[in-house]
């Protein structure tokens, strides 16, 4: 936030629950910085909103609205605010406490202190690049099921569209392995390089941009694959999961509401994958699945 405030604005969507992940990615096509604020809890209704340069970014915002609104259905209205970047921080501040995910995980924000919570592994994420925060429901249903996948001990770890890198860096952590962090948005791939860096993962955590598995080595296998996606992306993309992953791999998948569950799991049944279990959050469901 070295931009002076005068020239800063605020761009944001009101959006149902299950629409967050993609306006989320296209607010954050122009906007160096994102974060998430629930507007209303009974109508689980949230404001996505980024800060950025008036002007700045317009035909990337546009476009990636116009993809938001095919993935999900919603056609979001754009609000506009002049904004000091103070105060945005401030809010951002207030909305972003720690986050105790299961019985393993913290995630908190640059603002909260350094002290790390014993018995948890701690991440650390920019609080001014707030996505990603581990407070929606598909993320801590990811972090919640790589618990229960830490006694396999993976060698082989991707996470196919890592977004902040939450994930990524969860699982070199826990698992104490490099993973392979992939995403289409040049900035998800920036964003997660710096908060590994931030948390001493640098070392195990390799992000790189890709369009979904095209970019993926071929004949690569992999031990776990975690994939917080959309239901339909994760759909067309189960036969090249399955080319990837390792006999007796493991798979976490989210992304998806808990009445999306059927349509995702028969698309990977049908390359041989099988369900080991569902676990929800709200209503978002992150399913588990084995080769």
């Amino acid at each position: 936030m070295s931009r002076r405030a005068g020239l800063l604005e605020t761009v944001f969507v009101l959006v149902p629950d299950h629409a967050v992940p993609a306006y989320e990615q296209a607010v954050s096509q122009a906007c160096a910085a994102v974060a998430l604020f629930e507007a209303d809890e009974a109508a689980r209704t949230w404001r996505v909103e980024g800060v950025k340069s008036v002007g700045e970014g317009e035909d990337r915002l546009a476009s990636g609205l116009v993809v938001a609104a095919l993935v999900t259905g919603i056609e979001a209205t754009l609000g506009r605010e002049p904004t000091q970047a103070d105060g945005w921080l401030s809010r951002v501040y207030e909305a972003f406490p720690e986050q105790l995910v299961g019985k393993r995980f913290a995630v908190r924000g640059t603002h909260v202190g350094q002290r790390r919570r014993a018995g948890r592994v701690t991440l650390t994420v920019d609080a001014g690049l707030a996505f990603g925060s581990g407070e929606h429901g598909s993320t801590r249903g990811c972090l919640r099921a790589l618990e229960r996948v830490a006694h396999r001990r993976p060698r082989r770890v991707v996470d196919m569209g890592c977004g902040s890198g939450i994930l990524a860096m969860a699982a070199a952590s826990l698992l104490r392995r490099r993973v392979l962090a992939v995403d289409n948005d040049p900035w998800s791939v920036r964003v997660t390089s710096q908060n590994a860096a931030l948390n001493g993962l640098r070392g195990r955590v390799s992000a790189r941009p890709g369009e979904g598995w095209r970019n993926v080595k071929r004949g690569a296998k992999f031990d776990l694959v975690l994939a917080n996606i959309l239901a339909r992306p994760l759909c067309s993309m189960a036969r090249h999961l399955a080319a990837h992953l390792a006999p007796g791999g493991t798979v976490i998948l989210s992304g998806l509401l808990a009445s999306q569950v059927p349509m995702v799991l028969a698309a990977h049944r049908r390359h041989g994958l099988r369900l080991v279990r569902v676990l929800r959050e709200g209503e978002w469901a992150t399913m588990m699945l084995r080769s």
